[in-house]
């Protein structure tokens, strides 16, 4: 399914760890800037996360109590933890 969304592409990807992170910041987001893991396309990432379709969630529950940190959410899935630690050589 296709989205008429006009942005092609992210205008600027910023990794920020404060410190904590095991990985530079800056091969996170050449990682990420790459494409190959996560598409930050509008378009996708409303086709990814099935935001026009939402199954297991609504809208109505992420009014309640923040839409962070709840399970239900697709944007909290850790699926691509195993790509990223690769990418990284990690």
């Amino acid at each position: 399914m296709a989205y008429a969304i006009g942005v092609p592409k992210p205008l600027s990807i910023n990794v920020d760890t404060y410190g904590t992170g095991k990985v530079e910041d800056i091969a996170i987001e050449e990682v990420l800037k790459s494409g190959e893991i996560f598409d930050f396309r509008p378009s996708a990432l409303i086709a990814d996360l099935g935001l026009l379709t939402p199954k297991g969630w609504s809208y109505r529950d992420s009014a309640a109590y923040g839409h962070f940190g709840r399970p239900q959410f697709p944007w909290e899935k850790t699926d691509k933890v195993d790509a990223l630690l690769k990418a990284v050589n990690h």
